[in-house]
């Protein structure tokens, strides 16, 4: 089942003065299954991190939709985007954004408390997803006081919490060491394997090869994509190196 089809989007931004035009993206279509693991990747400027602002509903096309769950984007009223992006979707960063002056329980409730879920359900929410995350002992502490592995934990928790259709991962190994990288990409396979559907935007190419399927994204369209079938992780490392280095030298797009 579809749950996200992106078709023909094109960006351009208008400095501030009007005097050039940047377009971000040129042609972008493709579309993610239910229960998919998706890598987006591209060199600095490829247009990654715009598309991964639309597909957030934090800025809008110049051209093309974006349908989520069958909803167009372009159709959610303002006054509702928030709300609509709150129920739907769920966001991991790289620097974390956690709330300093919030433990780590009240961080990963958040999301519940701007929808006015009542205590109990936040309550039994929260106890379920810090087990499966592996940070209920540290539930009353605050974000400074915890590393960076929790940190990102956290996080994800607050992604998971609303039981969004999508996760957008935006770096989410950036600011890890190796150690505490692999454990979250381990964390990120297993919750995939449960059902949940992730997109994950990233340069690090072993954190693309925990996906199902990477995009590569060159002069702001999908250039070529890749699928792990069978493929090891170690296997699919090798090609998705490959297809950086083709990316990099100007290669052709492959069929």
């Amino acid at each position: 089942m579809t749950i996200l089809d992106v078709k023909n989007l094109k960006k351009i931004y208008t400095t501030r003065f009007g005097g050039t035009q940047v377009q971000a993206l040129s042609d972008v279509t493709f579309s993610v299954e239910r229960g998919e693991f998706i890598a987006i990747m591209g060199e600095s400027g490829s247009g990654k991190t715009t598309l991964l602002n639309i597909l957030a509903s934090l800025d809008k096309p110049t051209r093309g939709e974006v349908r989520l769950g069958g909803k167009n984007l372009a159709d959610v009223k303002e006054k509702d985007i928030a709300a609509f992006r709150r129920d739907n979707l769920g966001f991991v960063f790289q620097d974390f954004n956690l709330l300093d002056t919030f433990s780590v329980g009240d961080n990963v409730l958040l999301p519940l408390v701007l929808a006015g879920v009542n205590h109990k359900e936040m309550e039994a929410r929260l106890l379920q997803i810090a087990k499966k995350l592996g940070i209920s002992d540290i539930l009353k502490k605050f974000p400074y006081e915890v590393s960076g592995g929790q940190k990102q934990r956290t996080a994800i928790a607050r992604a998971l919490i609303t039981a969004p259709q999508l996760v957008l991962a935006d770096e989410p190994t950036g600011a890890l060491d190796s150690n505490s990288a692999g454990s979250l990409l381990n964390l990120f396979s297993r919750i995939n394997a449960e059902g949940q559907t992730i997109l994950m935007v990233t340069h690090s190419v072993m954190a693309a090869s925990h996906a199902k399927r990477i995009l590569f994204i060159r002069d702001g369209e999908v250039f070529h994509q890749l699928y792990r079938g069978e493929m090891s992780n170690e296997a699919l490392y090798q090609k998705i190196s490959g297809t950086l280095t083709m990316l990099a030298t100007g290669g052709e797009r492959n069929a």
